[in-house]
């Protein structure tokens, strides 16, 4: 592996008396594309919500780039450096957007590094062309469209230049061509940045990650491999419930078909 940007060791997480993530383990290295699957309810946002810091492991450790990630530390000087160089881009662009304009919400987070205006102002347009949405500049979030604001929501944390960036659920809410749009823009960050992305899409798994952890519904780790090994064992996928069978016959022929978000498994039996 790569130089480790992540590391956690044992790490739960519960809600109250409700268990949410379940004595995890695993590292990550710079550069790489990991997909984080299961089913719904498994423990993927709260995952991504610990790797963020916006919550704190109940039990375990975590650490980035070699140092120790904890409320405490966060707080402290590691806080910054930790904010310059991972970007969360939340299921829900709503949650995320705040700024009046398209803009202002590009700019927000430069400014809080304390860039210069005119670099500020340089990143924003740049990124606004690049992304092709030069023309919402102006506009409030809460009159784009959902998919519109998804590429806003991307661009606001590309605009910190980070170099981790922590997808959730990246598809939600995109037509056909702004998938196309997004699986692009991975692509030609691919080894450039590190990726570590929540998703249903197992087309984004396959096309995209090279490694891909599968969560269960006990909110552990079930598997932990290279993306084409993990989507290629029906039997995991099965017993977690990512994918799910129904059969219906056509005269003396029976269909089974396995079905996720992006389901390609197909069977016919007589």
């Amino acid at each position: 592996m790569k130089e480790e940007v992540y590391r956690l060791q044992g790490v739960s997480f519960s809600y109250g008396a409700s268990l949410a993530v379940k004595d995890v383990s695993f590292a990550v290295g710079r550069g790489e594309t990991l997909a984080v699957i299961g089913a719904n309810g498994s423990g993927k946002s709260t995952l991504l919500k610990i790797l963020d810091c916006l919550i704190h492991p109940s039990a375990g450790i975590m650490s980035f780039l070699g140092e120790r990630l904890s409320e405490e530390t966060i707080k402290g000087g590691l806080g910054r450096r930790f904010r310059e160089r991972v970007g969360f881009v939340f299921a829900e662009p709503d949650v995320q957007l705040f700024s009046p304009t398209v803009f202002d919400e590009l700019a927000f987070g430069p400014l809080q590094l304390g860039l210069s205006g005119d670099e500020v102002r340089r990143r924003c347009e740049e990124l606004l062309d690049a992304l092709g949405i030069s023309t919402l500049g102006d506009r409030p979030p809460y009159t784009l469209s959902s998919g519109e604001k998804k590429k806003v929501a991307i661009a606001s944390v590309l605009a910190i230049n980070p170099e981790v960036l922590l997808l959730d659920e990246p598809t939600n809410g995109l037509d056909p061509r702004a998938q196309v749009w997004l699986h692009e823009l991975i692509q030609g960050l691919k080894g450039l940045k590190t990726f570590i992305i929540a998703t249903h899409d197992l087309s984004m798994v396959g096309d995209l990650t090279d490694r891909a952890i599968v969560l269960d519904e006990a909110h552990g780790i079930a598997a932990d491999g290279p993306s084409t090994e993990i989507l290629g064992d029906r039997d995991l996928l099965l017993r977690t419930n990512i994918i799910h069978e129904h059969a219906h016959r056509h005269g003396d022929v029976v269909h089974i078909h396995g079905h996720s978000t992006n389901s390609t498994h197909d069977e016919h039996e007589k």
